[in-house]
């Protein structure tokens, strides 16, 4: 099963709004932790908007929302500890990439959705580059703080977490209901329950600072906000439209836009070998996501 070229664009477009926000976060300096607090309560916000117009979900689809929900507080620490430990550049392909292969290697045992050859090829390509997208480049002096091995653990269990959810997600929001607004629910419930825990956490953690903090930049959490939960919300809607192996393989596109961006805006380093690299994985992608060939 291919999927249609209108959900690739929209997979495409939510890749690039994904790695946009996490360029946000990870340029934040001074409060990353409240910052990441102002764009989930954001979601919140959007999520209560919403749930009032759209009706209940089906009771089955609790358990994989509940699941969500806790997989996303893993996924949070994770991601946050791989932030302060390393480039953008770095640890955002790792964290990225690993989710589709873990979902892809899973996909036909626990999901029955079957690989093609062509797809497995895809995997494997795409594995290769990104492991040689997330190597540290030579002669490069890394920042002041930056500690590669536990960026790189922290970016691994970022992935781990983020296969556990693509597939929690794709199983609730299939179970949700028969409607389109059911999955619309499935998805503002999400943002409803994920909640602003992020930052009653930064307010318990640092009551003195985080006031100040918001005041100076609440608009870059607001931004943040409504780019990430759009982007996934897309994300989660594909996932009805599709194999879970193949909308999570799109999505992770997001490891381009990201180098690039931690290359372009942030003033890391790129290098030719990540050029080559960043070529593989594309390959692997067009590859999973195009017609059989083999």
């Amino acid at each position: 099963m291919v999927v249609e070229p209108l959900i690739v664009g929209l997979l495409l477009a939510a890749a690039l709004m994904h790695a946009t926000w996490n360029a946000i976060l990870k340029s934040d300096q001074s409060d990353r932790l409240a910052t990441f607090g102002v764009i989930m309560t954001t979601g919140t916000v959007m999520g209560v908007c919403v749930v009032p117009f759209v009706p209940m979900i089906e009771p089955g689809a609790w358990k994989f929302l509940i699941a969500s929900v806790l997989i996303h507080v893993l996924y949070y620490t994770f991601l946050l500890k791989a932030y302060s430990y390393g480039d953008l550049s770095h640890t955002y392909p790792i964290a990225r990439g690993l989710g589709p292969l873990l979902v892809a290697l899973v996909s036909g045992r626990f999901i029955g959705e079957e690989l093609r050859t062509q797809d497995i090829v895809g995997v494997f390509l795409l594995s290769f580059g990104l492991v040689a997208l997330a190597m540290p480049l030579r002669n490069v002096v890394p920042r002041p703080g930056a500690r590669h091995g536990l960026a790189t653990l922290f970016a691994v269990l970022t992935g781990v977490t983020i296969a556990a959810y693509i597939i929690a997600d794709g199983m609730g929001v299939r179970t949700a209901g028969p409607t389109f607004e059911h999955r619309i629910s499935y998805i503002a419930w999400l943002c409803v329950l994920e909640g602003p825990w992020l930052l009653v956490l930064a307010f318990i953690l640092r009551p003195d600072t985080v006031w100040g903090h918001l005041k100076r930049t609440w608009y870059r959490g607001v931004i943040g906000g409504v780019i990430a939960n759009v982007g996934y919300g897309i994300a989660i809607y594909a996932l009805v439209l599709g194999p879970m192996a193949h909308v999570a393989a799109l999505r992770e596109t997001s490891v381009l836009f990201g180098a690039l961006i931690g290359t372009l805006l942030l003033g890391e380093p790129f290098g030719g070998r990540r050029v080559a690299a960043a070529a593989v994985i594309v390959g692997g992608l067009v590859l999973m996501n195009g017609p059989s060939v083999f």
